[in-house]
């Protein structure tokens, strides 16, 4: 079930009454939620409102935490009951939060010791897609995902080692940021790995991330992972993004498309994208799953957790894999890793941004479940060699795609550019509102105006039909010759097309829109009204009616 969204601003500007009801409603649907470990609470509910009146920056706003974050007095799972511990402190991000007055409410479900990238290795329950059930919400931080997106609270943390911040922000239309690593303190969060953990946030705008990566961005003398730097505040742009020679959609062809539309609405922006070679990134990325850094994250789960058979049945696969690793195979990996590193950041430095798609393409639970470590593995390929190759990440979400699932981009940096992947975030949001529009001639894809759609973004959705009260002309002196689209009772289903273009390209669309022809509201066959191309009726009254070829492409074959 979804809730009224708010981000950080709505939540301070609406009224107490309101938002108390909300976090009301909250904790009724959170008690039998998989997407929680530690549902919120009426108490939680009682902070809240008594700090919602400090003057202070996040005074009163609730947030979420993957239950592998520490908050001071509660348990800590990481999705194991016989690891679990009362937390003596806070960790250092919640900490900071609580300073600024936010208020954590519920502890979040997870992939057990943050190892996956699906969300259905919890003995807590599968988190499932709020958009389609049968889908995997992702991992990680599944838990942390579902609830800001189904608008429970504003904001979550997750952590990111794979993609467990990246990956779930994609299946759930959410806006999910990485860090630089060492920016953020990881004191008080169980590892997985520990040389490439982070902490993650999950929102619903760029806005919010940039200000809480402002204000959890600190040096901490007690995390061994912490660097004394901070991101660089000026980086000259270059206009110019580099994107892979291959990509993989595991055969989507509408994650595919989708993502072309992106590539095209970033050229419509003024970005140059060029092509990179993927080979590097895809060996740095095998190290992570074939290479020594699976002996790390064994390590971690053996001193954790000593007893096997308390391990999820895919974690103990994965203890008995690293067992056989050496040695020789560390250092030859961290030599590989070296390279690695110089060819990826050599590769990197006459760009803004890597933007590759956050994952292929959704899976479902079922397929998951058949598939567990393949599958997992392919949700990783976009994500897996970040945090090796020492780069900062932001997913952005780009619209609904298969079985009405989101799908999402991702912008890549070298270390240390997160304010620029941010401001880049931002410009690029306005852009990443869609809106439906319903095309009958000229623009229909293979016609000499499709061309208006596809450079600004647009990509075909489905072919469909009016609902049965249409009529269509063919239009006097138009070139290229075009149709007029009619609402009438007396009429017909008309073929059409459904385009999915930027939200703002549709104002472009209507100033080119010339008379007699004009944008309005076009009843689909299952009763939806959506924007598209009609004609004035009064302009027609010489016009020829050609509603009995069923649309324009049969009357072009015909004629």
């Amino acid at each position: 079930m979804f809730l009224k969204q708010f981000n950080l601003k709505t939540w301070k500007t609406t009224p107490l009454e309101e938002r108390i009801y909300h976090l009301h409603e909250v904790v009724r649907l959170a008690s039998n939620d998989p997407a929680w470990i530690e549902p919120p609470t009426d108490s939680d509910i009682q902070r809240i409102v008594e700090t919602s009146q400090h003057p202070l920056p996040l005074a009163g706003i609730p947030f979420a935490i993957k239950d592998n974050i520490d908050i001071q007095g509660h348990f800590t799972t990481a999705a194991c009951a016989s690891f679990a511990y009362q937390a003596p402190s806070d960790a250092m991000v919640v900490s900071i939060l609580r300073s600024y007055g936010a208020i954590p409410f519920g502890k979040t479900n997870l992939d057990q010791f943050a190892t996956g990238l699906n969300g259905t290795r919890s003995p807590y329950g599968i988190v499932r897609n709020p958009y389609n059930e049968r889908y995997i919400c992702g991992g990680s931080s599944s838990g942390s995902a579902s609830v800001v997106a189904r608008g429970f609270v504003p904001f979550a943390l997750g952590t990111d080692t794979a993609g467990s911040g990246r990956v779930p922000a994609s299946l759930n239309g959410l806006v999910g940021y990485k860090p630089t690593r060492g920016w953020w303190s990881t004191q008080g969060v169980v590892p997985a790995s520990p040389s490439l953990d982070c902490v993650s946030i999950f929102t619903h705008n760029v806005g919010d991330a940039s200000f809480l990566a402002k204000l959890l961005g600190c040096y901490d003398p007690n995390d061994p992972s912490a660097r004394c730097a901070k991101p660089k505040t000026s980086i000259p742009r270059k206009l110019r993004l580099a994107s892979f020679d291959t990509l993989n959609f595991d055969g989507n062809e509408a994650c595919q498309t989708a993502f072309n539309a992106c590539l095209a609405t970033w050229r419509w922006m003024g970005y140059e994208i060029v092509s990179i070679p993927r080979q590097p990134f895809d060996t740095m990325a095998d190290l992570l799953y074939q290479g020594p850094w699976l002996a790390e994250r064994v390590e971690v789960l053996k001193r954790l957790c000593p007893h096997r058979q308390d391990l999820h049945p895919v974690l103990q696969e994965i203890v008995l894999k690293a067992e056989s690793l050496s040695g020789y195979d560390v250092f030859r990996a961290f030599s590989l890793r070296q390279k690695l590193l110089r060819e990826i950041h050599s590769l990197l430095k006459s760009f803004d941004a890597l933007l590759v798609p956050t994952i292929p393409r959704p899976y479902t639970i079922d397929e998951i479940l058949n598939q567990p470590h393949e599958l997992n593995n392919r949700l990783g390929m976009y994500t897996n060699f970040v945090n090796l190759a020492d780069l900062c990440a932001l997913s952005l979400p780009t619209g609904i795609q298969t079985d009405g699932i989101p799908f999402g981009i991702t912008l890549i940096a070298p270390a240390w550019h997160d304010y620029l992947l941010l401001d880049l975030g931002r410009e690029w949001e306005p852009h990443s509102q869609r809106v439906l529009l319903a095309v009958a001639g000229a623009h229909m894809q293979g016609f000499p105006l499709n061309h208006l759609l596809t450079e600004r973004g647009g990509y075909l959705v489905e072919v469909t039909q009016t609902s049965p009260f249409y009529r269509m002309f063919l239009l006097d002196c138009q070139n290229p010759p075009r149709p007029g689209l009619v609402r009438n009772s007396q009429g017909s289903s008309i073929e059409v097309e459904i385009w999915s273009v930027p939200q703002h390209a549709l104002g472009a669309i209507t100033f080119e829109t010339k008379p007699p022809l004009c944008i309005g509201n076009v009843e689909l066959k299952n009763r939806e009204w959506i924007k598209g191309f009609l004609c004035e009726p009064q302009s027609l009254t010489q016009a020829r009616e050609i509603t009995n070829y069923g649309g324009w492409r049969a009357y072009c074959h015909e004629n």
